[in-house]
């Protein structure tokens, strides 16, 4: 397995997703809850996208033209609708065996995404900027939250936006997300998470305020068993999400 060197990457978290890269896009495989979320997590990013840039949500594709890095990307849940919607999505991840996944089943799809193997310190080292990063369920897998926010931020063009998820460090999210998810109901692999890792929305928001981004909108999301989906909720205590822009 290729390994990226960065103080924003661990290596043990990078080579557990690795194992993983072959079931990526089984719906009913390890990464089941995120396909679960998915369709809650695109209507908030086209919603809030939308909002942003002036753009009609409901033309077939409201972002064309505008650039997207989807930090983390895994194997592509997140980039692949976001290239349906009209982006030109560059999808990077530290996993070398992800990447090989998300390449084929983009071509497959018959989509064209521009999938790398590398990460963000190395990507500011390039000069390009894009109108928005997203960096979704991936800030509870890094060494250094800060330090991750920080560079994701950065590789945000003026006037453009960011977007990220994840899940607060709450006893309710300990509960829900450790004992629950992992350990009883086994939605994902034990060990998938370190609740020390989680992040507060305060703390999240101060990072990006730090790194210059204004949150303008955070959004809970809550899994309704009786109909077995997910969807928008006010109830920040376990996952939600989070937008922020850059002024020009």
């Amino acid at each position: 397995m290729t390994q990226i060197a960065a103080n924003t990457v661990a290596k043990d978290e990078v080579a557990r997703f690795a194992k993983m890269a072959d079931r990526w896009w089984d719906p009913q495989g390890p990464m089941k809850p995120l396909h679960k979320m998915n369709p809650a997590r695109v209507a908030f990013l086209k919603a809030e996208f939308a909002r942003h840039f002036g753009r009609d949500s409901e033309s077939p594709q409201p972002f064309k033209g505008l650039t997207l890095l989807d930090v983390g990307t895994g194997a592509g849940l997140i980039a692949e609708p976001m290239a349906r919607l009209g982006f030109a999505v560059t999808g990077i991840d530290a996993a070398q065996e992800s990447i090989v996944a998300a390449q084929a089943h983009a071509e497959a799809e018959g989509l064209s995404i521009d999938y790398r193997t590398t990460t963000t310190d190395a990507l500011l080292k390039e000069t390009q900027r894009f109108d928005a990063v997203l960096a979704m369920e991936i800030v509870e897998h890094v060494p250094d939250a800060g330090q991750f926010l920080a560079e994701a931020a950065a590789l945000v063009a003026p006037q453009g936006a960011f977007a990220g998820a994840t899940v607060s460090r709450t006893t309710k999210s300990y509960l829900m997300g450790i004992v629950g998810a992992e350990m009883i109901l086994r939605w994902l692999p034990v060990g998938t998470h370190d609740w020390n890792k989680f992040l507060k929305p305060s703390e999240f928001t101060g990072h990006l305020r730090r790194s210059g981004l204004k949150v303008t909108a955070l959004q809970g999301l809550g899994f309704n068993p009786l109909t077995d989906r997910w969807s928008a909720t006010s109830d920040l205590d376990v996952n939600y999400l989070i937008f922020a822009q850059k002024d020009g």
